[in-house]
């Protein structure tokens, strides 16, 4: 973290400037906050609807666009399968990955954390998705992924980078 220049209370030069209604991911603190969200996420596979919930909570950290996490009641899990590795995130901790039953040999498509640290304890057990693995959707817009394979987080017509990930970024 003594390396990291940005912590949510100086917008770098380079960031874009929020429009009316937007918000500046560089304005999102660091270390991370979580925050409710009664938006209506939904999240939709081939087969139908995987997940619905108005009580999804998001994670705002500098430089990268809100992760949203879903609680397990409102995941149809029995649609979800463990999937192979596990990582380490320095502030929620161990994370373990999740893929389509119906496709066993698909990639990951969700992630968990089933016991983070105790300033993020408010999202044991709940599902985050890949945006750009699994269609997600936050009242009805279809929302684009983060740059760089490994994150997920949600880009949406109401942020403003740039964002980690894109090319170039990794300094940051």
């Amino acid at each position: 973290m003594a390396l990291w220049a940005f912590d949510g209370h100086r917008r770098p030069d380079f960031a874009r400037t929020p429009g009316e209604g937007q918000e500046s991911v560089w304005d999102y603190p660091r270390p991370p906050r979580c925050v409710p969200d009664p938006r209506r996420v939904v999240i939709r596979h081939p087969g139908g609807v995987l997940a619905s919930t108005a009580r999804a909570i998001r994670l705002l950290e500098t430089a990268s666009p809100p992760g949203f996490y879903l609680p397990p009641e409102d995941v149809d899990t029995a649609q979800l399968v463990p999937a192979p590795g596990r990582s380490h995130c320095e502030w929620k901790g161990v994370a373990e990955y999740w893929r389509l039953a119906s496709e066993p040999d698909g990639e990951a498509v969700a992630w968990r954390y089933p016991s983070p640290h105790a300033p993020f304890a408010a999202l044991a057990g709940y599902f985050a998705f890949y945006p750009g693995r699994i269609a997600c959707f936050i009242d009805d817009e279809r929302v684009a992924p983060q740059p760089g394979g490994f994150y997920g987080g949600w880009i949406t017509h109401d942020i403003v980078g740039p964002w980690k990930g894109e090319p170039d970024t990794g300094h940051w």
